[in-house]
């Protein structure tokens, strides 16, 4: 994949990351503002977080971890897109990010209650499936 594509797939994933933390996916002025509060190291003008919107500019790794933290995705989805929560390896599937926390969340909890998720899901597509 030529950089270019790198930079649009990561500006994508960024907004959709984004979106999910219910914050505007194009809003150059509040990523800044937002991601300055997290970072300890020099501020990011509006301008640079503009260009990680637009594709043009991929922050470097110690400012991907930051965002990664912020917006609660993990750190290698957010730069190189579908990864397993667990391994760091790509996965068979493509999940979006909101998914794939989902599944990292369910293998998070007891077996008692991911029993009690599951049948809770399997109600809610019986459900949506009737309608």
């Amino acid at each position: 994949m030529n950089s270019s594509q790198e930079r649009i797939d990561f500006s994508q994933r960024l907004q959709q990351a984004l979106r999910n933390a219910e914050y505007a996916p194009n809003g150059p002025t509040q990523l800044a503002r937002e991601f300055n509060i997290r970072f300890k190291g020099n501020a990011v003008t509006v301008h640079a977080a503009r260009k990680w919107l637009q594709g043009e500019s991929i922050p470097t790794q110690e400012k991907l971890r930051v965002l990664a933290d912020w917006l609660d995705v993990p750190a290698d989805w957010l730069r190189f897109g579908n990864v397993d929560m667990k391994s760091g390896k790509a996965p068979a599937t493509s999940l979006p990010a909101m998914d794939a926390k989902m599944i990292d969340n369910l293998q998070q909890l007891d077996e008692h209650h991911r029993t009690i998720a599951y049948e809770f899901l399997r109600m809610l597509v019986r459900t949506s499936k009737q309608k």
